[in-house]
């Protein structure tokens, strides 16, 4: 597969508002790559977790846009071939000069969510990425995953294993675009954007009132996995836009309508903030708890077997790992 390239992302998604994360790191195409690039500056540590309550957040208002490409290009640990806003994409034409491919343009194949951490797929070879994508269609068609998630849950799923679906839309409210769940679909309901989703999730480990989850989603939607999740009563930890969507009363959880609840700060629990050694105002910039860590990828050619892309946890994940004894197989 010439010309592509894989990048793990390690610091999270591109984030609302005041201290973005910034860019992917390090893992291989075609390779399990297990190793981190540690942040420049963050071994200086107080204790067993460290000064940062995130460690590996990266705030892009201090960040060049030389910078980033020089993050960007040490994420690459295994390359095929030829070797205005500050966004992944906006620094694509800097990242493929800086990786010798003169005017080979670089675009990107699959990628996580806006704030989801993990994998980035990028190619400078057309033909590759056309195949790619055919892969990735085909394999929804058939409803064999290519993609496997990590997140953190407040909140445990009621079963440790099983299948999520529902039919969703977008829907622009109050100026945000928010996504709906809706019950029983028409026909012309689906001709109009509703579109019925599917994910399957495995609970890793449980603790602290709260779940490590292996997500994989069936078919692509926006915020999907999110939303899922909140159906189930444990939103990611970090999600500052659907988890409101969860109420509470004398310890009970309960949906309240998608469509009147608006976005606000995830709200945790005293205790759960002590596990977590955070305070109420760093608990408001908690970065989402998703990580697109494996991708399923079809061999370099015809006869050879499928290869598989892993990318490291952001090390903010691990220490919330460690932080509420959460195990990760």
């Amino acid at each position: 597969m010439s010309g592509c390239r894989g990048l793990g992302h390690v610091w999270g998604g591109w984030r609302r508002g005041p201290g973005v994360r910034a860019a992917p790191e390090a893992a291989g195409f075609g390779t399990e790559a297990g190793h981190q690039l540690r942040r420049r500056g963050s071994r200086k540590r107080s204790g067993p977790l460290g000064d940062q309550p995130f460690p590996g957040l990266l705030q892009l208002e201090n960040l060049s846009r030389e910078g980033l490409v020089d993050v960007l290009r040490a994420a690459v640990v295994d390359q095929k071939g030829k070797p205005g806003e500050l966004t992944l994409f906006s620094v694509l034409p800097e990242l493929s000069q800086s990786l010798g491919l003169r005017d080979r343009e670089l675009q990107v194949v699959q990628a996580s969510g806006k704030e989801t951490s993990g994998l980035v797929l990028l190619s400078s070879c057309p033909q590759t990425a056309s195949r790619l994508q055919k892969f990735f269609i085909h394999s929804r068609r058939a409803q064999r995953p290519t993609a496997t998630y990590c997140a953190v849950t407040d909140g445990i799923p009621a079963s440790s294993e099983g299948n999520i679906q529902v039919a969703l839309k977008l829907e622009h409210i109050d100026g945000i675009d928010l996504v709906i769940p809706v019950k029983s679909p028409s026909r012309k309901d689906l001709q109009e954007g509703v579109k019925r989703t599917l994910s399957h999730f495995h609970v890793v480990a449980r603790g602290s009132g709260c779940a490590l989850v292996q997500l994989q989603p069936l078919t692509v939607f926006p915020s999907q996995l999110q939303v899922h999740l909140v159906l189930q009563l444990c939103p990611v930890l970090g999600d500052h836009t659907y988890s409101a969507r969860v109420g509470t009363v004398l310890g009970q959880r309960f949906l309240l309508p998608a469509e009147s609840t608006k976005p606000q700060r995830q709200v945790l629990d005293e205790a759960l903030l002590r596990r977590l050694h955070l305070t109420p105002a760093q608990a408001a910039q908690l970065p989402l708890h998703l990580h697109l860590h494996c991708l399923h990828l079809p061999g370099m050619r015809p006869r050879e077997a499928p290869m598989k892309l892993l990318a490291p946890l952001p090390p903010y994940f691990s220490r919330t790992l460690q932080c509420l004894g959460l195990h990760q197989q």
